[in-house]
């Protein structure tokens, strides 16, 4: 745990104060409904904390890039706690509305990221925004790898403290890094190599063994000499062939490929290419089967195939498997955490993420500027 100061040593002085929490409500919204609420419910500790406290609690998020409302967060916000909606973010309104407020309530204003301010880290809107409580609480660890105003300036300007779910990630990923337990199995999917690529170094030397799939595991067949087809590739050799000469890394022995219109398995060696790859392969599973069951800590981060357009079976196939071994299990990413949810399975983990870059950037650095803000 890093030396931020928790919610819970405010001390008993909350009655009637105004909180201003930090939380991370960007969820995926289709035809004016919230589809996935997990990163909402997972906050909820935090704000019932202090509700019971007393606090007048003052609720501030990002959606999207701007230019949404937050209505539709706030209908579904409303399913289990009362909260309104404050249709604006600073000034005179918003200040009228927290003079009324009672002790205990909770009100939830309109997207940060309307205000260019938040964004251009703006000292003068962290200055507004400041003016709105006595106290600052981050509970906001998937953005808090964005140096965003209300994340690392806001800290600055307030006294601020950690909420309940930034404690938990705090402490969670911290396992994978401090003593982790072993054998250690860390799987790792997704695309975005760059930002993978320092997991995959630092966790060939933490794990025993290093399991790659996805777009990522797509660079490695390619440099070991396989066809990939039209599959997603790297344009940057990030050292893959020093990596590649490594015993823990595992890599996929046959995949899915999509072949015209069919779905077809095939060894990495027989792609052909007019092929794509999308997911991983049935022998790719059986063989993650025996590392998965003597595993005593997995940790998982990204999708395992290219599950939007059809390749999600690998990815599920494994996530039934993880649960059934003995091992802590600790996963993470913002795809793969979606998966979870779907599947209905997020409590047969160890501790399911809230985080997509930012459970990856702590993973690799162990901090982040929006935990390193609250120090």
């Amino acid at each position: 745990m890093r030396n931020i100061k928790p919610i819970k040593s405010i001390g008993k002085n909350l009655k009637g104060k105004a909180v201003l929490i930090r939380v991370d409500f960007n969820v995926p919204i289709k035809d004016g409904k919230v589809e996935d609420d997990f990163r909402i419910v997972k906050v909820l500790p935090t704000i019932k904390f202090l509700e019971k406290k007393g606090a007048k609690v003052i609720l501030i998020t990002h959606l999207g890039k701007g230019g949404d409302t937050l209505l539709p967060i706030a209908k579904a916000l409303n399913k289990f706690i009362k909260a309104k909606f404050v249709p604006e973010i600073t000034g005179p309104k918003v200040l009228e509305v927290i003079s009324e407020m009672k002790n205990g309530d909770v009100i939830l204003l309109e997207n940060l990221r309307n205000d260019k301010g938040e964004k251009e880290r703006s000292k003068i809107f962290a200055l507004e925004l400041s003016k709105l409580a006595e106290i600052y609480v981050n509970d906001a660890f998937p953005v808090s790898h964005r140096e965003d105003a209300s994340i690392v300036l806001l800290p600055k300007l307030l006294p601020a403290y950690g909420g309940l779910q930034m404690e938990e990630e705090i402490k969670n990923l911290s396992r994978a890094f401090k003593k982790p337990k072993h054998p250690f199995l860390f799987i790792l999917g997704g695309a975005k190599f760059s930002t993978k690529m320092p997991l995959i170094k630092k966790y060939l030397k933490l794990a025993d063994c290093v399991f790659i799939g996805g777009a990522l595991a797509n660079d490695f067949l390619k440099a070991r000499g396989h066809e990939v087809g039209q599959s997603l590739v790297s344009d940057t050799n990030f050292g893959i062939t020093e990596i590649l000469k490594s015993k823990k890394l595992i890599l996929p022995s046959d995949v899915m490929v999509q072949s015209g219109n069919k779905l077809i398995n095939k060894k990495t060696n027989q792609v052909k290419k007019d092929e794509i790859i999308l997911d991983i392969g049935k022998e790719t599973i059986e063989n993650l089967v025996p590392l998965i069951k003597k595993s005593k800590l997995i940790l998982w981060n990204g999708p395992l195939g290219k599950y939007e357009d059809g390749g999600a079976e690998g990815t599920k196939n494994v996530l039934k498997l993880v649960p059934a071994s003995n091992a802590e299990s600790i996963v993470g990413g913002g795809d793969t955490v979606a998966l979870i949810s779907a599947m209905k399975i997020e409590k047969k983990f160890s501790f399911v993420s809230t985080g997509g870059g930012a459970t990856l950037d702590f993973l690799a650095n162990g901090t982040l500027p929006g935990i390193k803000a609250l120090e």
